[in-house]
């Protein structure tokens, strides 16, 4: 019978006191909890906490200074309450009223909104279309030169956008599509970054077998794009769809350059309308830059979720 000694297999101490072997153990089963099953401390909270505020806070201050006065911008300390003239500035964002005999109106805020849209989600579909083809041709389809020609698409990936705006606005002015939205759309409708991304996800989501039963069955290269490899896609066209989205609205060099003064302004063109001028009034621009920003909050409320689905999806299968 065991005396409850040191040295004894039991594990236990004299006078009740677990061995010391127990603290490793508990580490290591710490360790091999998966998180959604380890518990959250104190200090995590507070980390959780203050990354919220500190992403938040420039947007709240933006809504802050887009409903007061000119008076808001100069307080010390800030003000942290809204004023009551928020509807007025809004008003002169979108050339409804006059700001000191001064009209906004030239911004064409409200149909630079409406252009937007129409960019965004014209190049975001044709960006998952395009992007996603290529990248299944990339991943399954055997042809000569394919190495070579998805090196070469990798390394425009390190050539700067601002090398080929000369050459592109030449391209664009040959056929006459300056100050149009399609000088915007048309060079926007595919990315090298979406072909690579595409590439490598339906590289390792897409069964060589499953693509080859298709074929013994009959199937054309296009319906297995369409019927097979679509929908196992789904999360990477959810991820790449909302950074194309986001990308394609807060375009502003090349929408700038392309667009300039013309009638067809996107968000960002028009935002650099509201600054213009000797004298800028920051709470009009900031009303303007908080009705830009509203529809890109409500796409990632929405879709927020697909970016995490994307990630842990690829995260499983590395």
């Amino acid at each position: 019978m065991s005396t409850g000694t040191p040295g004894s297999s039991s594990g236990i101490r004299l006078g009740g006191a677990p061995s010391t072997d127990s603290a490793p153990r508990r580490k290591a089963a710490l360790m091999g909890r998966s998180p959604q099953d380890t518990a959250a401390g104190a200090w995590n909270y507070v980390l959780l906490i203050l990354a919220i505020v500190g992403s938040a806070f420039p947007i709240y201050w933006m809504f802050i200074v887009s409903t007061g006065t000119d008076v808001y911008l100069a307080k010390i300390p800030p003000p942290v309450l809204p004023g009551s003239n928020f509807a007025h500035n809004i008003g002169v964002v979108l050339g409804r009223a006059s700001e000191e005999g001064r009209s906004y109106n030239n911004a064409k805020f409200g149909s630079s909104m409406v252009n937007s849209v129409i960019v965004t989600v014209i190049v975001t579909v044709a960006t998952l279309f395009f992007c996603s083809l290529a990248g299944f041709a990339f991943a399954k389809l055997r042809f000569k030169g394919r190495d070579a020609l998805m090196v070469i698409v990798i390394l425009t990936l390190t050539i700067p956008n601002q090398l080929g705006i000369v050459a592109l606005f030449i391209i664009i002015s040959k056929f006459g599509w300056q100050q149009q939205l399609v000088a915007v759309i048309v060079p926007a409708l595919v990315s090298a970054f979406g072909v690579f991304y595409m590439r490598q996800f339906i590289e390792d989501s897409v069964p060589d077998e499953l693509v080859e039963s298709a074929r013994v069955d009959g199937a054309s290269t296009f319906r297995v794009y369409w019927n097979i490899v679509l929908p196992i896609i789904r999360p990477a066209l959810g991820v790449l769809g909302l950074l194309t989205a986001v990308g394609a609205w807060n375009e502003f060099q090349w929408a700038l350059i392309a667009l300039g003064s013309g009638e067809h302004p996107t968000v960002g063109v028009a935002l650099s309308r509201l600054a213009s001028g000797n004298y800028v009034k920051y709470r009009i621009v900031l009303a303007g830059s908080l009705l830009a920003t509203l529809p890109l909050i409500l796409l990632l409320a929405i879709g927020g979720k697909q970016i995490v689905q994307g990630i842990m999806e690829g995260a499983i299968k590395a």
